[in-house]
């Protein structure tokens, strides 16, 4: 299986976001590290980690706490 993220905004509904997919958990982790600032830009508000059909969690929100 691979991984992928998932991507919605504040309310919950799925917006569009980078069709990436990986091998392992660690690189979908390396690559949100890097890329998150940018899809704050695109709209996104919030990621679940995908594999295969099965959320290995979130919602991960990418504001910082209040």
């Amino acid at each position: 299986m691979s991984f992928r993220w998932r991507y919605e905004n504040a309310s919950g509904t799925e917006v569009e976001g980078p069709e990436k997919s990986f091998d392992g958990q660690a690189e979908a982790e390396e690559w949100f590290s890097a890329t998150w600032p940018q899809l704050l830009d695109l709209g996104v508000d919030q990621v679940y980690l995908v594999e295969g059909n099965i959320e290995i969690y979130g919602p991960m929100s990418l504001h910082p706490p209040a």
